[in-house]
């Protein structure tokens, strides 16, 4: 018996060796199996979780942020220790223990799901697994996925240490919210940093990473504080917390941002702009999209944050002006059916709804719930409770009003408005806005809307190309197309300076004599005939009225005479254009650009002539502070010097291509502080220098102003997206009163100063309306100081005749000579110029050097000739004379 028995358990001794023998083997066999093709775990050693690139103003304040997956990066050191202990507890006890993966926990779960036969199923992954899962395997619930994950778990437990695993753990996880990561859930749910986070906001945390979807902190209250309870309850378990932590911790209520107990981070965000959305499009194209959003960036803006406010408002004042001007009622062409307005939660709901701009300061929705018997109506909507029962308001019915008139279903323009009753009827959005002086009484109530003209403006450092300012439209939320950047419109007579500029540096002075007669050119297209604005010619007059007064035939002769192949030449030189076509019709800037490359081109002419490329970035960090991009290379060669003589500054190397010669930029910035002081950009007045040009394409259809101080250099941009015309428009009629305002505001911030004269130059006095020398005591609004290259004798009069090779036949009435376009006289008779000798101009012809553009040498001395009114006769050669 003893021996049958003793032959029983030596055979199932023998069995269960060779079961366990083959069992391990055949363990062996399936880890093997699937361990051949495993990812290499490597990666994970050097591995940096996408992040939040965000975006900082001059003064440190983030005022964007850009992620695929909104993550915050934060290195295990830095984690408090009761965030790492949660998430321990309430996921993985024995993390510090194990060797990746947790065989009680997997026999725990087996016996579970056994014994409710399927019904309890939890997870039995470890902290490792599950970042092996997260990083380097798909989601899949299998049991091929499992043995990928203990493989792998072991493999990196034996290469990374517990921190660093827990590191990639806590920055990767998904919490909700859009939330990666501790760092950013903790921003999202309770506005609070890691280290500010009490004990029951980091076991709130901890409750997420199982159903994170499912926790929300306002619509699943109940479910999210039994969780929390659970964590806490592990936590004291664990020996993390104490008892009286516990309570404290288990009493206390959940608050968070969803519920309105904190405020949201975004509240300290301004609304996303023009401004950080061109970075995004700049940034994206240089270091590639993928860098960019997930990349971890911090890009220090150029953006002056209350100057941009400036150019926003004035910008938009600006395109309000012309739309009242236009007085036609658009509204927002959204109508709420009848039976939204029946009760308050439905029309509020209906309101929250719209699909509506909402960045537009001071600006608030409202929907009009009814009309009263004095025509002024009933609005609805948050934020105008204040203004009478129910959130009604009364708008202003007269002077508020009186310019607007709505268009019928036939198109056709209806009467005048008289009561906002005339222009919107029951269930329409409107945009309402309080009346300067209002304290949401009624009546204090005024409608606005959204013009349908766009436009754009910008404004820079001259030296730096900095921009401290963008705005690319009316309101960002209403259409992201930025005007300033990507609109390509025709720069109409901003584009003459670049011919002015090409023609200094052949030889031409502002004392030239060009003529301002009509002018036919034959072209396939047909017979062309350029007109000045005014339709009216003003015979020979010095080069610089030619600026000062806009004059297009004046241009077009010059550009003729100088080649267009030229102007072109200068044109790619100041990046106006990468290849203007050599048309005349270019010359009076009929080719499209952009702003943005109209203002970086003005501010050659400022800074004297170097070359400067506009930038909205001043240096990029990457996520681990280096830095990767910095916009100004310029060496400061006093900088590390504790002390600086007296009155001296830093000393600023500069190596920047020289794009133009200084003396010619000094001239077209004289000349066009002329067309400011006295031209077409009069309107213009501003306590320091300022040197500025207007643009006005055909029809209106475009209306520009370029101009600039000695610091800064601004635009600005004015049309519909469609190209029509503007009636009544023009450059300094639409874009001075936004370069005004702005303006007006920078320079008490920066200040101004006279142009710098370079040197190399002479200052001589002449009759700015004729071009006769003039005796230095010479007075009178006639006399201007003209600055002439040093080392030539400067042609003055007719003798230097530039008429551009066209021909003409007959006498032609001509204005008085210094007539501005628009009317008014000439030469002014109150204030005759007054010199103590009499006038003796002795002429010389001034000729190009060959092969050095802008440097002039003297001619044989010619006989003088000075003109008076002149008329044509039967002059019809061309060229310099």
């Amino acid at each position: 018996m003893f021996r049958f028995a003793l032959s029983i358990f030596a055979a199932v001794f023998s069995l269960a060796t060779m079961g366990a023998l083959f069992g391990a083997l055949g363990i062996g066999a399936i880890i093997w199996f699937y361990a051949r093709d495993l990812p290499s775990i490597e990666s994970l050693a050097q591995y940096s979780p996408p992040t939040i690139s965000r975006v900082y103003s001059i003064n440190g304040q983030i005022i964007d942020e850009f992620a695929r997956e909104r993550r915050l990066f934060t290195p295990i050191e830095d984690m408090p220790d009761i965030v790492k202990q949660a998430f321990v507890a309430a996921e993985d006890k024995n993390f510090y223990r194990h060797a990746g993966y947790d065989a009680t926990g997997i026999a725990a779960a087996v016996v579970d799901a056994v014994r409710t036969r399927g019904q309890t199923v939890r997870g039995a992954s470890t902290i490792t697994q599950q970042v092996m899962k997260n990083f380097l395997l798909s989601g899949d619930r299998t049991g091929e996925r499992k043995i990928k994950e203990i493989v792998l778990a072991t493999r990196i437990e034996r290469t990374l240490s517990k921190d660093r695993i827990l590191e990639l753990y806590l920055n990767e996880i998904f919490l909700g919210q859009n939330s990666y990561g501790v760092t950013a859930a903790a921003i999202s749910y309770f506005n609070k940093p890691l280290s500010d986070l009490t004990i029951e906001e980091a076991a709130t945390l901890a409750s997420m990473p199982t159903q994170p979807s499912n926790f929300h902190p306002v619509r699943n209250l109940d479910r999210l504080l039994a969780r929390r309870s659970y964590v806490l309850r592990r936590m004291l378990e664990d020996g993390y917390i104490t008892q009286v932590q516990h309570d404290v911790a288990q009493a206390a209520p959940l608050r968070s941002v969803q519920g309105g107990e904190y405020a949201s981070y975004r509240e300290d965000l301004p609304p996303r702009g023009y401004f950080t959305d061109e970075i995004r499009r700049q940034l994206s194209a240089s270091f590639g999209e993928e860098e960019f959003f997930s990349g971890g960036l911090a890009i220090r803006a150029t953006v002056e944050p209350d100057l941009q406010e400036t150019a926003q408002t004035a910008l938009r004042d600006g395109l309000i002006a012309i739309d009242r001007k236009r007085g036609i009622w658009t509204g927002t062409g959204i109508v709420l059916p009848a039976a939204a307005l029946k009760a308050p939660a439905d029309w509020a709901a209906a309101l929250a709804g719209a699909e509506l701009p909402r960045d537009i300061a001071g600006w608030q929705p409202a929907v009009v719930l009814g009309k009263n018997r004095d025509g002024s109506v009933r609005l609805g909507g948050d934020g105008l409770a204040a203004a009478g029962p129910q959130g009604s308001a009364q708008i202003v019915p007269a002077d508020d009003l009186n310019w607007s008139r709505r268009r019928r279903a036939d198109g056709s323009l209806g009467p005048q408005a008289k009561t906002a009753a005339d222009l919107v009827v029951p269930g329409e959005v409107v945009f309402v806005e309080p009346l300067s002086g209002g304290d949401g009484a009624p009546g204090r109530w005024s409608l606005r809307q959204v013009p349908e003209v766009q436009g754009a403006f910008m404004a820079m450092e001259v030296n730096s190309g900095r921009v401290l300012a963008m705005q690319g439209g009316f309101s960002y939320q209403q259409s992201v197309f930025n005007r300033a950047t990507q609109a390509m419109r025709q720069p109409g007579s901003s584009f003459k300076p670049f011919v002015y500029a090409a023609a200094l540096d052949q030889g031409f002075t502002p004392a030239t004599i060009v003529v301002d007669a009509p002018i036919e050119i034959d072209t396939p297209e047909g017979l062309w005939s350029p007109k000045n604005s005014s339709n009216r010619y003003y015979g020979p007059v010095p080069l610089r009225t030619g600026i000062e007064q806009s004059r297009n035939l004046m241009t077009i002769r010059l550009a003729q005479e100088t080649g267009m192949d030229t102007v072109s030449d200068y044109a790619r030189r100041f990046g106006v254009y990468d290849n203007m076509n050599p048309y005349l019709a270019n010359a009076l800037g009929a080719e499209e650009t952009t702003l943005w490359r109209m203002v970086a081109a003005y501010a050659m002419f400022a800074n004297g002539g170097e070359r400067v490329q506009p930038t909205l970035v001043d240096r990029v960090q990457d996520r681990f502070g280096r830095t990767i991009y910095r916009h100004d290379t310029r060496q400061c060669l006093d900088c590390i010097d504790a002390v600086l003589p007296s009155g001296l500054g830093p000393r600023i190397l500069s190596t920047r291509e020289r794009v133009m010669d200084p003396v010619t930029a000094y001239q077209i910035t004289s000349m066009m502080e002329g067309a400011v002081q006295r031209g077409t950009g009069r309107g213009i007045q501003l306590p320091v220098p300022i040197a500025g040009k207007t643009g006005t394409t055909n029809d209106a259809r475009d209306a520009w102003f370029v101009g600039y101080s000695s610091n800064i250099v601004a635009g600005c941009y004015v049309g519909y997206d469609q190209p029509q015309s503007m009636p009544g428009g023009s450059g300094g009629g639409y874009c001075g009163p936004v370069f005004q305002a702005f303006m007006t505001a920078a320079i008490a911030r920066f200040g101004g100063a006279e142009f710098a004269v370079p040197s190399g130059g002479f200052f001589r006095k002449i009759d700015r309306f004729s071009g006769i020398p003039l005796p230095e005591d010479a007075e009178g609004d006639a006399v201007i100081s003209e600055y002439f290259r040093d080392g030539v004798e400067v042609v003055f009069g007719s003798a230097a005749l530039v008429d551009g090779g066209f021909a003409f036949g007959g006498n032609l009435p001509l204005f008085e000579a210094g007539d501005i376009d628009g009317g008014g006289a000439g030469r002014p008779t109150s204030e005759p110029i007054t010199t103590g000798q009499p006038v003796a101009a002795q002429p010389t012809i001034m000729r190009p050097v060959a092969g050095q553009p802008g440097q002039d040498q003297p001619a044989a001395p010619q006989p003088p000739g000075v003109p008076g009114n002149a008329d044509f006769g039967t002059l019809s050669s061309g060229g310099l004379y």
